[in-house]
């Protein structure tokens, strides 16, 4: 009985994903695709075509997408006000000039890219730190395609992160009859994930480009 359920929104994933990985589109315009294959399932599969069916949930989408922009701007407003006091770089600058062993400056950077996750999109996070931290990191022998992995991870780890985490407010707007203490204990299992996957990231580096090189063919 589920299996009809499923099959549309399995549909529009696998839509999605082969615009995506197949080069079809960019990540922007894949998620123009998806809105477009959503609005066709609904209304083909679910008869939701109709002008007043589907005002509401235009209505619902634009009052999401506009509380979504306005945290993203006040965090990119935040974020350039640390770029301007010089703060976030001043850290990265600090944590080099440390000297510390190649594995402690690892966990030094993982702790200031977490921290700057909590409050800041990660592509702030990668403008105002990367050009600090990158030189030091390859000097001390890391692979910086490995490591651009795990600081995504990590990165993504610091937006869900209690207690602070940004996403953490995105998920108590979108559903806000849902306890914010309840939010959080949602997302506790991910963080764990995550505490492992950076963890198998450090303990076998290879697996980070094992799958890429052998879709791409590198080393045949």
């Amino acid at each position: 009985e589920m299996l009809p359920r499923v099959v549309p929104f399995v549909l529009l994933l696998t839509g999605v994903m082969v615009a995506l990985y197949g080069g079809f589109a960019t990540p922007s315009e894949t998620a123009g695709l998806g809105a477009v294959l959503a609005l066709v399932l609904i209304a083909v599969v679910y008869k939701v075509w109709r002008p007043r069916d589907v005002a509401p949930i235009l209505g619902a989408t634009l009052k999401e997408s506009t509380m979504l922009m306005f945290i993203i701007g006040m965090s990119l407003l935040y974020s350039y006000v640390m770029s301007y006091l010089h703060i976030s770089q001043g850290a990265a600058e600090w944590i080099v000039a440390l000297e510390l062993s190649k594995w402690m400056l690892l966990a030094t950077v993982i702790v200031l890219v977490m921290g700057l996750g909590f409050f800041l999109p990660p592509v702030s996070i990668i403008l105002m730190t990367a050009p600090i931290i990158l030189p030091p990191l390859r000097a001390a022998g890391f692979d910086l395609i490995w490591f651009g992995v795990l600081m995504t991870i990590v990165m993504e780890m610091g937006l869900i992160h209690p207690p602070v985490g940004l996403n953490l407010f995105v998920i108590k707007n979108i559903a806000p009859d849902i306890p914010l203490k309840e939010v959080i204990w949602g997302v506790i299992p991910f963080v764990l994930l995550m505490f492992f996957a950076i963890f198998l990231l450090c303990l076998v580096p290879g697996i980070s480009t094992w799958f890429p090189n052998m879709i791409m063919g590198v080393g045949r």
